[in-house]
């Protein structure tokens, strides 16, 4: 579910507006010219950020398939790796 406010309302009625996002809700704070602000809870959030950051990792690896796919890869000993952990 999704609640509409604006600032002046949001101040005025703010404990209620964050239980109602820790329970789930989110709040559109409404600002002029479509500047608008999103109240969520911090577990939204972080959750959030975690498919986010999963999107990012599976773009990345999907760039190193095509890169092997394409032969663009460098090979290296188990030696040499270990000698660029201590560079």
């Amino acid at each position: 579910m999704t609640t509409a406010t604006v600032a002046t309302e949001l101040k005025a009625h703010l404990k209620s507006f964050i239980d109602k996002a820790i329970d789930g809700e989110s709040i559109i704070i409404t600002r002029p010219k479509s500047k608008n602000a999103v109240l969520i809870s911090e577990e939204e959030y972080n959750e959030l950020l975690r498919i986010k950051n999963n999107s990012q990792y599976l773009f990345k690896l999907n760039q190193s398939i095509k890169q092997t796919e394409n032969g663009k890869v460098v090979v290296k000993t188990m030696e040499e790796l270990e000698a660029m952990e201590h560079e």
